[in-house]
């Protein structure tokens, strides 16, 4: 059974990698019941889908679209045992720490109920310089994208509460196999794959519609 194996808030903390001042990219599971809801437009929203949570570049992450990052405790594993080092539920900046679900494989546009709250795939997560400072590791990005498993994006359709130990129920799988992979896979190393987005129809974020051939 898919679960959340933790839910994982931020507090600000200085950013030295990037020109914004401060960055939630260093999340730590919490214990209890965290509200979820729309956190409205990326300039001007509330930023992060979660109460409680932190976001310091609202130019480039937060929003109705990324309100929610999800990222699967399997890639967490392997990611440890690749980089030598512990990879804590939290580390990649990730909200939702999850088991037991795929989480790249996941189609754009799918929704997910987990407690009182549904949610729904929006697109990949795009590494940026932040996270590449963030993890230390030299060519990060390269070896992060290469990997081709980012972890997903998530709206907010309905607020809610979620914790951990609660199950992720698919609830709406799209027809079309525009996954997330997949759409990562055409943002960044194989532009060639761009046309095959455009099955997701009405599921994909403007932004990438206006990028389509």
């Amino acid at each position: 059974m898919a679960i959340v194996d933790s839910v994982n808030l931020a507090r600000p903390r200085p950013n030295p990698y990037k020109k914004a001042e401060s960055t939630g990219i260093g999340k730590h599971p919490v214990s209890g019941p965290v509200e979820l809801r729309d956190p409205g437009p990326k300039r001007g929203g509330l930023g992060s889908g979660l109460v409680g949570d932190f976001i310091g570049d609202v130019a480039n992450h937060g929003g109705s679209e990324q309100a929610v990052y999800a990222f699967a405790r399997e890639q967490l594993d392997a990611w440890q045992q690749r980089l030598g080092r512990p990879v804590p539920n939290g580390f990649f900046g990730e909200n939702l720490t999850t088991r037991d679900i795929d989480v790249d494989d996941a189609r754009i546009g799918e929704r997910w109920r987990i407690g009182s709250a549904e949610l729904r795939v929006t697109c990949p997560r795009i590494p940026c310089s932040t996270f590449r400072g963030w993890v230390g590791e030299v060519g990060w990005l390269k070896v992060f994208t290469q990997a081709a498993r980012p972890g997903a994006y998530l709206a907010v359709v309905t607020r809610g509460s979620i914790e951990a130990g609660q199950a992720i129920d698919v609830v709406h799988r799209p027809e079309h196999e525009v996954t997330v992979s997949l759409m990562f896979r055409a943002l960044t190393t194989e532009h060639d794959l761009r046309s095959s987005l455009a099955a997701a129809g009405d599921d994909l974020p403007d932004d990438v519609r206006e990028l389509l051939p």
